[in-house]
């Protein structure tokens, strides 16, 4: 396939029918997110913040944008700012993985590290404040903006149902952090499969389903407040996934199946597995792997 530029790679990545035994016979599909050009789901997001933003008038050729981000939407954020060639600014709490920032840098964009105790919160407000004192910046807030939601909805979603080319989706599983890819993929298969089970996915630590709020070491997935897109869409369970059985799930999938996969990634195949066993005999389950292991080898992600 010959393209013209690396933004014509994002999207249309492979979906991949996971080869272990599935209670009651089923079968487990993932999206390989990591094929994307920056190596995460988050260049979909990326793209569609940018793009989505120089459509409404609110980013022009000299606007700074300033994003908080723990590591893969500001990589698809940075991505998509140098088609454009802009100033790019990410605050990203200090603990989150070395790679993913360092990536960041690479793609041009200045990075802000915020107290690891302040969390997703702290870099937010930080961003804010960095935004007041620019006089011509944009801050397009993943965790508060509907484009985000509808870059899945309107890319991510239909592939899935593309792919499957007429097959049932019985169930639908995939991480929770900002809301954005659940919510917008389950969107867009519910449109076509109401009785599609839809599951979301969280670490031990998340607050989703009156869970206590923690430390966890899973990364890219985990809320500290429920998003405001879940309002949009059915969600039918909560599944927390400890980190030690998604780090197991990482650590197996690499040994036995050749698959280089993030901490979330083996959450969601974890929650996969759960789901199955109350699923009707074969039925077709759909998950999210959103990025890969590489970006979290600093963080000693199969010790």
């Amino acid at each position: 396939m010959l393209v013209q530029n690396v933004y014509q790679l994002i999207g249309h990545t492979p979906l991949l029918e996971i080869p272990i035994e599935v209670p009651n016979e089923s079968h487990i599909f993932a999206k390989l997110e990591m094929y994307n050009p920056g190596g995460s789901i988050k260049d979909r997001l990326g793209m569609t913040l940018i793009e989505d933003g120089i459509a409404k008038g609110l980013i022009k050729e000299t606007t700074t944008i300033i994003e908080p981000t723990a590591g893969n939407t500001g990589i698809g954020v940075a991505l998509a700012a140098t088609k454009h060639h802009l100033k790019t600014i990410l605050v990203v709490p200090k603990h989150f993985s070395f790679e993913k920032q360092a990536l960041m840098k690479a793609l041009g964009a200045t990075v802000i590290n915020t107290p690891d105790e302040d969390a997703m919160a702290g870099a937010t407000k930080r961003a804010l404040q960095i935004a007041e004192r620019i006089e011509d910046a944009y801050v397009p807030n993943q965790f508060t903006n509907f484009d985000n939601p509808h870059a899945y909805e309107h890319s991510l979603g239909p592939e899935i149902i593309s792919d499957l080319d007429g097959r049932p989706i019985d169930a639908f599983v995939a991480g929770a952090g900002t809301g954005g890819t659940l919510v917008g993929t389950a969107k867009a298969i519910q449109s076509v499969s109401l009785n599609t089970y839809t599951v979301a996915v969280q670490p031990r630590g998340s607050i989703l389903d009156n869970q206590p709020k923690g430390p966890h070491r899973t990364e890219g997935i985990g809320v500290e407040q429920v998003p405001p897109f879940f309002k949009d869409v059915r969600i039918d369970e909560v599944q927390t996934i400890p980190d030690e059985v998604a780090f197991g799930w990482v650590k197996r999938a690499a040994k036995d199946l050749g698959l280089l996969i993030g901490s979330s990634a083996g959450a969601a195949l974890a929650a996969s597995l759960k789901v199955a066993e109350k699923l009707p005999v074969g039925a077709n389950i759909v998950t999210i792997f959103p990025d890969s292991s590489e970006r979290y080898l600093s963080e000693n992600i199969y010790d």
